[in-house]
């Protein structure tokens, strides 16, 4: 929140903490659905570097798309409407594993997004890159 006036609004510096907390119950919502009978100790360890990645992904300076520039407030196309209702009838096959999925591909973009930046020389970090604000482009070089 401190770098709201110098960071690209299209990306989230670091991994939201509402994914974050959604890639951890998801696993455990699925490990409950696969398993209905399962035991704390059989998912301890997974569920300790489920929630060590998503702890220290929340504090780094990844960039995760955000959405914001996303309108829906004009008409909506055909296809973005079949799309929508693929998307849930996908979701509804089977929610924990799909969801699930969807949260990892999630957690997993903005490590992808920065190595894509990277091996095109492009700036990694999503601070500066700003254009909303004139004072403040350039601040964080």
């Amino acid at each position: 929140n401190v770098n709201t006036g110098v960071v690209d609004k299209r990306y989230f510096q670091g991994f939201p903490s509402p994914a974050a907390a959604a890639l951890v119950m998801g696993f455990l919502w699925l490990m409950i659905e696969v398993n209905p009978g399962i035991k704390g100790d059989d998912v301890a360890w997974p569920m300790f570097a489920f929630t060590l990645y998503a702890g220290l992904t929340m504090v780094t300076n990844v960039p995760f798309y955000s959405f914001k520039d996303m309108h829906m407030k004009k008409s909506v196309p055909f296809a973005a409407i079949v799309l929508i209702a693929l998307s849930i009838a996908i979701i509804n096959i089977h929610p924990p594993t799909v969801l699930f999925g969807v949260f990892v591909i999630y957690g997993l973009s903005g490590y992808a997004v920065y190595a894509w930046r990277k091996a095109k020389g492009l700036q990694t970090s999503v601070i500066s890159t700003s254009t909303d604000e004139p004072d403040e482009r350039g601040l964080h070089k």
